[in-house]
């Protein structure tokens, strides 16, 4: 006798298929968001607008801390938006937010905003997990 398992394994593979690429789309929505708040954070930094400068000036650790700071978060956000980079880019800004937080609290200033950026950035960090052990095979 021949059953007809087939359909219901295609129809199952093709919900999965389904999912996944919805939360692939929805991930790399996210990513972007992400990479255009710290290409934007960063590039302040980097250009010097006043706002960071003054800022940069309050925390006292003079102006080399910010064009760091401004390198390091302009590099990941263009980590986010490659493929084989995003994971490290992730992992490059929790540290980073955790900073900032500290930083806030020493100037006691929100930590909202970069409490959410740890957030966002964490959960892309897990998102994209997998990509760390497959590189880590390779090597």
């Amino acid at each position: 006798m021949i059953t007809n398992n087939t359909a219901t394994r295609a129809t199952t593979n093709a919900l999965t298929v389904q999912r996944r690429r919805g939360a692939t789309i929805a991930l790399w929505v996210v990513q972007v968001g992400l990479a255009a708040m710290f290409l934007m954070a960063g590039g302040a930094k980097l250009t010097a607008a006043p706002t960071m400068v003054a800022l940069f000036d309050a925390i006292g650790w003079g102006q080399w801390f910010r064009y760091v700071t401004g390198a390091i978060e302009t590099s990941a956000a263009v980590a986010l938006l490659i493929p084989s980079a995003a994971v490290y880019g992730a992992m490059l800004l929790i540290p980073t937010m955790i900073g900032a937080i500290v930083t806030n609290l020493f100037l006691e200033q929100s930590v909202i905003p970069p409490l959410v950026l740890l957030l966002v950035a964490s959960a892309v960090a897990w998102a994209r997990r997998n990509e760390l052990r497959q590189s880590a095979s390779r090597a």
